[in-house]
């Protein structure tokens, strides 16, 4: 990959579910390092678009390249294999179990037959410390005990620590109150100094503003836009979500409203 090189780059990508064309042509580069988020009304086709990515789908038509080297994801472990960890809305988390249960829940770590319950509970702990998360008090407390924000946390901590490149959260400060969302954030600006990519998406334009670098908006299909998020105000946000276009761009130096 040369260093202008997108991490990820889509061209033309379709995606049909009989006669409905829910993916048409899309174009997105996600570069490495940098948090994009993608922004779109309900059924613009943001959650086809990370499926398809994530390899839950295979797209009817375009390209996928995987560090400058097209590419095929033909299931999520596919993805995974190339540093792709998806973090879906439901988090898929068993409240039952406890914090390490869950993160290696399916690949657990063995010794001489037995669970290695020592090298699980240290690679957590060394994960979770290495995205600042600081307010649990137990790496063995059941997840049914933690706030919304530890969760999503330690679900991320569950999809990084397979040293992923890209990780897509979808709608991470869903339902969320205001000391939540914000150390969910303080998340997302740890993976990126850290190196990882995020594709963010959210319907919360303040969360938008607050933490991406860029932004992509989706409409009936399309990415209306895509570029830094400095090239638009949230007015010109708006407009792309509603209308596929918008009338004009910040002039520059001024910052988004």
């Amino acid at each position: 990959m040369t260093d202008d090189a997108p991490l990820l780059r889509l061209r033309g990508v379709v995606k049909n579910f009989g006669p409905v064309q829910a993916l048409r042509g899309v174009d997105l580069d996600l570069p490495n390092g940098q948090v994009t988020a993608l922004v779109g009304d309900n059924g613009a086709g943001k959650s086809t678009l990370i499926k398809t990515i994530s390899g839950i789908w295979g797209p009817d038509g375009g390209e996928m390249a995987w560090l400058g080297q097209p590419v095929q994801f033909h299931s999520p472990k596919d993805a995974a294999r190339q540093g792709i960890a998806t973090v879906y809305q439901d988090l898929a988390l068993c409240d039952n179990l406890d914090i390490v249960q869950n993160m290696f829940l399916g690949r657990e770590l063995l010794q001489r037959r037995m669970l290695d319950e020592s090298a699980m509970e240290k690679r957590a702990a060394a994960t979770l410390s290495d995205l600042s998360v600081t307010t649990v008090k137990s790496i063995r407390q059941p997840v049914g005990s933690l706030s919304g924000g530890q969760r999503q946390a330690v679900a991320v901590a569950r999809a990084v620590m397979e040293d992923a490149r890209l990780v897509i959260l979808d709608e991470p400060t869903a339902a969320l109150g205001v000391s939540q969302t914000a150390m969910v954030l303080d998340l997302v600006r740890t993976l990126r100094e850290g190196g990882i990519a995020v594709l963010l998406i959210s319907h919360n334009l303040n969360d938008v503003f607050s933490v991406a670098d860029r932004v992509a908006v989706m409409h009936l299909g399309r990415i209306a836009h895509s570029g830094p998020l400095s090239e638009l105000d949230t007015q010109g946000v708006v407009e792309l979500i509603t209308t596929g276009q918008t009338s004009a761009a910040p002039a520059a130096g001024r910052p988004p409203r």
